[in-house]
């Protein structure tokens, strides 16, 4: 089940555009994944998932992140 999911994207005239997606989610194990998907936008990204034993551990780890790429430059979808 998706419980909250950011999408940001990076436009660079010198650059393709990268896109950047945070997504939590409840798995099978009654644990909270954060799910971290990256790459160039139109292409396949990288993805990494971590998860966590409750929400607020997993809701602090995904806001670290977001916040990290919008001081990079990254903008909301």
């Amino acid at each position: 089940m998706n419980m909250a999911t950011c999408l940001l994207y990076h436009h660079s005239e010198s650059r393709a555009s990268r896109f950047y997606r945070i997504e939590l989610a409840m798995n099978l194990f009654s644990e909270v994944s954060v799910l971290r998907e990256w790459g160039q936008a139109g292409r396949q990204g990288q993805t990494v998932i971590n998860s966590f034993s409750n929400l607020r551990d997993a809701s602090l780890e995904a806001d670290r992140h977001r916040n990290r790429l919008l001081r990079r430059g990254y903008q909301r979808a």
